[in-house]
This record gives C-alpha cells, structure tokens and sequence, in this order.
C-alpha cells in the first residue's frame, strides 16, 4: 500500500504539469493584433470649367403648313381613294359624296334659266313690236313705257335665274374633294358611309416644303427662350445634324402637361420624313458662367446640417473633411460655389466609409509594402 506523503506528491506533480500546460496553450494563442489595411480612394483634382445652362430634347419633324380638307357642302361620303401616308398631287381626288341631290338642283336651276330666257325673248319681240306702233302713233307713249319695263324686268329674271344656276353648279361641283397642294396624307377623320356636315374635317394633309420640330419645354425654359435663336438638331434614325431657328413660341401653355411648344424651322429640312424624331439640344441660356469648378455628385456627402467632400494631403496621404457650398447642378455634376480652389485632390468615391485623418493610397497607384519586424 503507497503511503500517504506518496500520494501527495503524485498530486502535485499533476497539477504543476497541467498548469505548465495551460501556460504553453495561452503562448501559443497570443498573436500580434493585424493592422487595418490602407484604403484605395479615387481621386479628382478640382479645376475650373464651363457651365451650360441648357438641356436636350426630343422633337418630331413636322410639315410647316399642315392643312385640315373637308367638304364645302354636307353629304354621305361614298368614295375616299387616299390612305395615310400617301402621296398626293395638286388637283388629285381625295374623296367623293354623294352628288345626286345636287345635280338635279343644278338641273332644276338650268329649266329656270331656259324659263327666264324665253319670257325675257317673248319680252323683247314684244317691246320691238309695239315700238313700231309707237313709230307710226298708233299707240301712246304710256303704252310703249309699260312694254320696255316689262323687257327689263324679264331680263333681270333672267339674270337671277342664272346666277341661281351658276350657285348649284358649283354646290355640285363641291361635291369632290381635291388636294389644292401637293404633299402626304397624315389623318383620316371620315370613313366612306359616313354622313359628313359643310366644313367637317375629312383628311389631314402635309404640304409639301419646309419642316419644323416641334417639342415641349418648361415654363423656366420658355421664358429663357427667343424667336430667332439657333438650335442643333440631331435625327435618332441616321445621325444627320440640322441647324434651325426658332420660329414660333406657344402663348399660353398645354391645359394638361402644363408645358409649351417651341417650333423649330429646319434649314434644308424639306426631305425629312414626317414624324421622325429628332434629339435639339439648347445650349447657351442665361446663366451659363464661362469659369466654375465642378465635381461629380458622388464626391459630396451629408455633414450636419451642411455638405462637405473629403480632401487629400499628399504630404501625409490623409484625407480631412472640407466644407463646400453648392451651386446649380449641371447634369451628373454639381457647381461648387465655395470652400474649393484648383489643384485640391478630393476623394470622388466611397465618401461614406472614411473617416477624419484615415490613411489611404490612390486608386491605380502602385501598392506600399510594410516591412515586417
């Protein structure tokens, strides 16, 4: 039987290996803390350039002189040869109603002057005839007055009767519908069968000649511009650049879009075709400044109540934060009003996760080795 000082010292050479152990474990898992990795920022050094105040806008060329055709008499239209979009000529037939009321007025009016013209014949032989009486007094001077007013009253009915026959020729003749230009077909507002009133729009039709393109702009911008002033315009479909000036400015703007129409007359414009889409660009509009500094919107970011960017040190590679303030923003980039100067390097990407006095490297740069000690 182990005594008992033998036992205990068995226990007491457990325990110092155990914790011999445990202090090698704790060595072992102790390791230098890494340090944090130097961020890469973007950069954008700060210079003047110019501002444009304008903008770009989508157009559709149309024909300068658009007219809408109807009928000068009302009736059932039973012809219309022409469909949209195409071609006419001067004089060409555009549509048809029906003419036969017409015809037989022009009729009844032609019996009226064949009527009139023998009472006014009858009227004549009669003054002439009583006129020899007269010669050779047979009759009184009362007698002849009474036939020559007779021969001009029947001549006056005759004149009526023509001009009433001359008045239903031409309500027949109303009855076709001719192009009075040569141009292209553009609506259809009247199908055949349709009972069709005087003066009701039948067809819409482009004259041929020069063009226009029209589109809507603001009323900021209406305000901005001037009858007269030059615009570039480019068509979507070919590319082709046209220049043209301003020509017609809307008064009072649209009832629903609340915009207005600017017309631009097209230099060399007559062979566009009609409802191609052009893209006109304004440039040049007061409050344009030859000299601002400007940076992109992603350079800014929320600081209080203000807005400040991140500024580069090159001597210690440092970023600190600079407040700025803002101008008008010109498409993707903002006008910096003040707190900038040419030549600062500011940080244009990833402004959310810095932070004040932060080492960073440039975007691109050539990587900084550490050595280890």
């Amino acid at each position: 039987m182990p005594s008992f000082m033998t036992l205990t010292a068995r226990r007491v050479f457990h325990l110092c290996a155990l914790s011999a152990c445990l202090m090698t474990l704790v060595a072992c898992s102790k390791s230098e803390a890494p340090q944090a990795p130097l961020r890469s920022v973007k950069l954008v050094t700060v210079s003047d350039s110019d501002l444009s105040v304008g903008g770009e806008f989508s157009a559709e060329v149309r024909a300068r002189v658009e007219s809408r055709l109807g009928f000068q008499v009302g009736g059932k239209l039973v012809q219309r040869p022409v469909e949209v979009g195409q071609r006419v000529a001067a004089g060409q037939l555009l549509a048809l109603i029906d003419a036969q009321d017409y015809q037989l007025a022009a009729q009844a009016a032609q019996a009226q002057v064949s009527s009139a013209q023998s009472q006014r014949d009858l009227a004549a032989a009669d003054f002439k005839r009583f006129e020899a009486l007269k010669a050779q007094n047979f009759i009184s001077g009362a007698e002849l007055e009474r036939r020559e007013a007779g021969l001009k009253s029947a001549e006056a009915a005759l004149n009526q009767a023509k001009a009433q026959a001359q008045a239903q020729g031409n309500q027949a003749g109303y009855a076709r519908l001719t192009s009075s230009h040569s141009g292209v077909i553009t609506g259809v507002e009247a199908e055949v069968g349709q009972v069709v009133s005087a003066g009701q729009p039948v067809l819409r039709l482009a004259h041929d000649g020069p063009r226009d393109a029209v589109f809507a702009v603001s009323e900021q911008m209406a305000l901005a511009l001037r009858v007269g002033q030059t615009m570039q315009a480019k068509l979507l479909s070919t590319g082709q650049s046209v220049q043209g000036k301003v020509r017609e400015l809307a008064a009072s703007a649209d009832p629903v879009t609340r915009t207005y129409a600017v017309k631009l007359a097209l230099e060399a414009g007559e062979r566009l075709p009609l409802g191609a889409s052009l893209n006109v660009v304004v440039n040049g509009l007061p409050g344009s400044a030859p000299s601002v500094i400007k940076l992109p919107t992603s350079a800014l970011r929320q600081e209080g109540q203000g807005t400040a960017v991140w500024v580069l040190d090159e001597t210690s590679m440092t970023i600190s934060s600079q407040s700025v303030q803002l101008g008008p923003i010109d498409g993707n980039e903002v006008v910096i009003a003040a707190g900038l100067k040419p030549g600062q390097k500011v940080v244009s990407a990833g402004v959310h996760v810095l932070t004040s006095g932060e080492k960073v490297t440039v975007y691109g740069a050539a990587p900084v080795v550490t050595e280890k000690r």
